[in-house]
């Protein structure tokens, strides 16, 4: 009798233990199967959490997704939303492009739900018009190594996502149209608050992240009342809505929907609906890959994002918020013109006009050997830097909670293939990505070295500590004072010599804000 119960016992605690090994869970729409990879981390690639929109579904808000029955394999990522290659820089590991795009992708230490980690979701750049959460600089299973379930979404680009109309804001229960990638983000995370936990994440403890596209995302679903209220925290690299790729009234939006359909030859959103995707981005693509913009469409946007912020009525979450020292080169400023204090003063004066003193004023140039550095400032800061700086001004106003600046500088090291081996001058926009997310293994383009990987650990420890308590501190790191409405603010400059830094640059901000208004 003793036997048998031993045998009973053993075998119930066994078949238990396995199960929390498992590489199964099971979501709200069923079961997914992910791999456990070598590090010990569980991958769940392709998990669809909205129906495909295509057919009829093209340009309206996301919808539920069909349960389905059995196991789905969640070992590879899913198709990437249709886009044209536009970025060199971007490297997929999904397998080709098509409209039913709708996938995210989860990496976890514990797949149970017997623990409450914290989550991270991040948003991947392109500027609304490429990316894919299948590139190696988003992979989640280094964060997921630090205790943190990670998480990258796919989401609408381009015609597809930002698309507008009067005949789509006409069959609209909400009278809008637009915004169809922000609402498939916003779709994901409703996803991640009902299913986390079945991951080993904690729904209360969602911080939502991205860079350039991605961190306006992030801005965009702080204001939104379909996403504001399922967040914990923010991570903003490198943009913001306010002034980075603004959305526009709604009218303004539906005209160039307008004008787009006559281009093509449709004189219906059914014929629109009924073309072919590869025409309809090759058509759009003769215009420019950013003809197309998020709309003040009154659903997902209630009213000007600004005026949210100012009356602070964004999500009320810690932020980590900072940009790059290279975000745009000099060039584009300068154009081809020689470097010199002349041929800068021209350059600012074409650019602004009467306000062209004020601005010569704020990014001085003594002589010819400034204008490079105050070039590429100016060019930066119009670029993104100054949306980036608007936004932590705000939610420190206004927003009642910790903001966490930061300035990153470190340089990428020489390409592999390159027989130049001296570094950079400046971090271009979007170097900072796989610092901070611990992935610089992942990318074989550059020569990294020691000094890079000391700089990621720095980086990667202020962001998963952030996520973790929506604090960047812990012990083994120099104090990062957060700032409320305190000026000049405190910004933690990253680089090889991180250190605290005040905020010198504040009138620069000021004076673009200035000259904004007029």
């Amino acid at each position: 009798m003793k036997r048998h119960l031993f045998v009973f016992f053993f075998t119930t605690q066994f078949a238990g233990f396995m199960f929390a090994q498992t590489n199964q869970v099971k979501t709200a729409n069923g079961i997914v199967e992910g791999v456990k990879e070598k590090s010990g981390i569980y991958s769940f690639k392709g998990i669809p959490f909205a129906a495909p929109p295509i057919g009829d579904l093209r340009w309206k808000e996301p919808r539920p997704v069909k349960n389905w029955s059995g196991v789905l394999k969640a070992d590879h990522f899913g198709p990437r939303a249709v886009q044209p290659p536009i970025f060199n820089d971007m490297i997929f590991r999904s397998k080709g492009m098509n409209e039913d795009c709708l996938y995210l992708n989860v990496w976890t230490s514990a797949p149970s739900g017997k623990t409450k980690m914290p989550v991270l979701v991040y948003f991947y750049g392109g500027g609304f018009v490429a990316g894919d959460g299948s590139e190696a600089r988003y992979e989640g299973e280094s964060m997921a190594e630090k205790g943190i379930v990670s998480l990258t979404v796919n989401y609408r680009l381009g015609l597809f996502g930002l698309f507008s109309h009067p005949e789509l804001s006409s069959e609209s229960p909400h009278r809008s149209s637009g915004n169809y990638g922000l609402m498939d983000q916003a779709a994901a995370l409703k996803w991640v608050k009902q299913n986390i936990a079945a991951f080993g994440g904690d729904p209360e403890k969602i911080t939502i992240a991205g860079e350039s596209a991605g961190s306006i995302s992030v801005s965009a679903q702080m204001v939104s009342p379909l996403s504001k209220d399922l967040i914990a925290g923010a991570i903003g690299e490198s943009g913001s809505l306010l002034g980075a790729l603004p959305p526009v009234p709604l009218k303004d939006g539906e005209q160039t929907g307008v004008e787009f359909a006559k281009s093509v030859g449709a004189t219906s959103l059914a014929d629109l609906r009924k073309m072919n995707a590869d025409t309809l981005v090759k058509a759009a693509s003769k215009f420019g890959p950013f003809r197309f913009v998020m709309t003040i469409d009154g659903y997902f946007f209630p009213k000007d994002p600004l005026a949210i912020f100012q009356a602070g009525e964004q999500a009320r979450v810690p932020l980590m918020v900072g940009w790059n020292s290279e975000e745009s080169n000099y060039l584009s400023v300068m154009g081809n013109e020689k470097l010199t204090k002349e041929n800068f003063e021209k350059a600012v004066q074409r650019l602004y006009g009467e306000r062209s003193a004020d601005v010569l004023k704020a990014y001085a140039v003594g002589s010819d050997a400034d204008v490079e550095q105050a070039a590429t400032d100016l060019a930066g800061d119009r670029f993104i830097g100054f949306s980036t700086w608007r936004w932590a001004e705000l939610q420190a106003q206004t927003g009642g909670k910790p903001v966490y600046r930061y300035y990153y500088s470190h340089p990428r090291p020489p390409i592999v293939s390159e027989k130049d081996k001296s570094r950079a001058k400046g971090a271009v926009h979007a170097a900072e990505i796989e610092y901070a997310m611990g992935n610089l293994s992942t990318n074989n383009v550059f020569a990294w070295t020691e000094e890079d990987y000391n700089v990621s650990k720095i980086m990667q420890e202020y962001f998963a500590n952030f996520v973790k308590e929506g604090d960047p501190n812990g012990s083994d790191l120099m104090k990062w004072p957060a700032t409320m409405s305190s000026k000049p603010a405190p910004v933690m400059h990253i680089s090889t010599d991180t250190r605290i830094v005040p905020d010198k640059y504040a009138e620069r901000y000021l004076l673009m804000e200035q000259i904004m208004k007029k």
